[in-house]
């Protein structure tokens, strides 16, 4: 039987329709901050609590064969963190649900556990895992859910105003580099991944592998945005321009980035995913330390990004539902 059109499968739509479609069945938040940013704020009897939660599923988030059980702990880690950092907040608490086979060495799983905690200690210093899930499932899968606290009011995405500057923190392109290189060179004849041999790449070529394995999200710049004015903030998780669309719809802005603040490999900087930098927008005298600029906030125009000026061509970014192809390995 031919499924209805107003039915289609999450495989023909998007990310945004199906969060739109989720949301519309529940009424308006009545959070501090609710579905639409990088992490929700919820009014509790002892202050605001900042909440996101994050899943790293096998197949379209990594591979076993190019993440150790260590480098999965540290991702799941840092991905999250970079969300609660992305509000302004400060990371306080992980919780953490591990779905794995029955044949899941448990050598892996203290390896996820070192990871977690390595990645906390390093990004977070304060932050641990305090508690989380256990079960089985045929598809190896790490869900973690963060909290974090406020000193301040939110820094959402929807503040950006015309006359500020646009300014990143942390790399852009370097992890959508390195999972090129696992693709390009870690695969065997079948397409089918195969262990890293690090032996057989350079020095750059080393760091960008790790950027994707082992993100190091500017954690600790988050809090420092917020106290230096910033107006609006994303984690880049998605591509730069996919999220800096985002961010410019939400404040109905236009968001005109320049070729020329991101480096060699702009093309890279700007469609590249998984590096989760802090962007941000703020006042032209406000931009901290840390944060380099790279565009500015127009008043909004025909398109909410532009590069240089003029509109970039496609959209510029990760979407799993329509750019997860389990045929590549």
């Amino acid at each position: 039987m031919t499924a209805a059109p107003s039915d289609p499968t999450v495989g023909e739509t998007s990310e945004g329709t199906i969060l739109r479609r989720i949301l519309s069945r529940f009424p308006p938040s009545t959070a501090a901050v609710g579905p639409g940013d990088d992490a929700a704020v919820l009014d509790l009897a002892g202050g605001p609590v900042v909440a996101t939660v994050d899943t790293l599923v096998h197949g379209p988030d990594f591979r076993l064969a190019w993440s150790s059980g260590f480098d999965l702990g540290w991702k799941s880690a840092a991905v999250n963190l970079a969300d609660i950092a992305a509000m302004g907040a400060r990371p306080v608490a992980l919780l953490v649900a591990l779905a794995m086979p029955e044949d899941t060495r448990l050598s892996f799983v203290e390896a996820v556990a070192d990871g977690l905690r390595a990645a906390c200690d390093r990004l977070a210093p304060g932050c641990a895992v305090e508690g989380g899930d256990l079960t089985v499932s045929d598809t190896l899968t790490i869900a973690v859910t963060a909290l974090g606290t406020l000193s301040g009011p939110p820094i959402r995405r929807s503040g950006a105003s015309a006359g500020d500057v646009v300014a990143l923190a942390g790399a852009a392109g370097e992890a959508a580099r390195g999972l090129r290189l696992l693709f390009d060179r870690f695969r065997d004849a079948d397409g089918t991944p195969v262990p890293v041999v690090t032996d057989e790449l350079s020095t750059d070529e080393r760091r960008a592998v790790a950027a994707q394995l082992r993100p190091e999200p500017p954690i600790a710049l988050g809090p420092v945005a917020a106290r230096a004015g910033a107006t609006a903030m994303m984690d880049v998780s998605d591509g730069l321009l996919l999220d800096a669309t985002r961010l410019a719809e939400a404040s109905g802005v236009t968001l005109d980035l320049a070729r020329e603040g991101l480096g060699p490999d702009a093309g890279t900087a700007l469609t590249g995913g998984e590096d989760h930098a802090l962007l941000a927008t703020f006042p032209v005298d406000g931009v901290p330390d840390g944060f380099r600029v790279i565009g500015r906030v127009t008043p909004r125009g025909g398109a909410p990004v532009l590069v240089d000026g003029a509109p970039y061509g496609g959209r510029g970014g990760w979407d799993p539902y329509q750019d997860w192809d389990s045929a590549r390995g």
